[in-house]
This record gives C-alpha cells, sequence and structure tokens, in this order.
C-alpha cells in the first residue's frame, strides 16, 4: 500500500498569527472606525484590528455611510475608551488625530506608539455634498497611508 506524499500548495499563504493593531482617535466615532473597517476587510488575514478612543461616543453615520460605499459594513461597530483594551497586547498602537497623540495612553508598554494623523471629517463645514465628500477623501487617504504602512 502507497503511503500518500504530503501536498503543499505555495500558493496558499498562512500566517501563523494574527498581529493585533489598534487604532486611536478622541471620540472612535470616524477616522479610528472607518481604520479598523478597512484594516479588516482588506488585511484581515493576517492583521486583527481593533479601534477605541479616549473616550467612547458613537460612530458617526456618514462614517458608516461612506464605507459601506466600498463594500466594508462598519454598522455593528460601537465606540469604545481605550481603556477597554488595557492589559491587552498589540503589535502596533497607531494614533490618528493629535488630541489622541497627545495623551497616548501609557498602558501599552514595550509597543511602539506611531501616529499617522487624518483630518477629521466631522468638523467639515458645507452643504451635506460637501461634508460627504470630505468623508470620503478621509476614508481614501486611511486606506491607502494604513494599508501601505501595514502590508
Amino acid at each position: 500500500m502507497a503511503h500518500a506524499i504530503p501536498y503543499y500548495d505555495n500558493s496558499i499563504k498562512e500566517y501563523p498569527m494574527k498581529k493585533r493593531v489598534l487604532f486611536l482617535c478622541t471620540a472612535n466615532s470616524c477616522r479610528s472606525q472607518m481604520a479598523e473597517g478597512i484594516i479588516n476587510h482588506f488585511l484581515g488575514d493576517r492583521i486583527e484590528a481593533f479601534s477605541a478612543g479616549t473616550m467612547a461616543t458613537y460612530v458617526n453615520p456618514r462614517a458608516i455611510a461612506v464605507m459601506k460605499e466600498i463594500g466594508i459594513d462598519i454598522s455593528g461597530h460601537r465606540s469604545k475608551e481605550m481603556s477597554e483594551f488595557k492589559g491587552q497586547t498589540f503589535d502596533y498602537v497607531i494614533t490618528l488625530c493629535d488630541s489622541a497623540h497627545e495623551t497616548c495612553p501609557y498602558f501599552f508598554g514595550g509597543v511602539e506608539i506611531t501616529h499617522i494623523g487624518f483630518s477629521d471629517p466631522a468638523n467639515i463645514s458645507g452643504s451635506e455634498d460637501e461634508v460627504m465628500a470630505g468623508f470620503r477623501s478621509v476614508r481614501d487617504e486611511i486606506k491607502e497611508k494604513l494599508l501601505a504602512f501595514l502590508e
């Protein structure tokens, strides 16, 4: 009886453990929520993304809408305070706004905290079309910069 020779398919990429990344912003309502959704969507096979804020508020409906436009559903996300992640380990902690960078959490010891800043789309004023265009622009910038950084 012949023994089967194991077949190795090198087209399948295997990642032994997913890296963990935490995105921090002030209110955890727009930028960090979009970053979490984008990274879990595009790099979820090897990175597990989370988001939090220096305070918890709500997930901005416009952020949900512009993410849905690119096929990513963040409607089930909730806003979280960074203290919710105290004691957990991350490979990357990335601040997305100046305020979060300045009040950077001290409890993520041993992890280099990186700042990749984006303007706050919640501060955009104008017509609804102008505001949504601003959200789309920030979303696209987050996608481009964070995918390049983490890939």
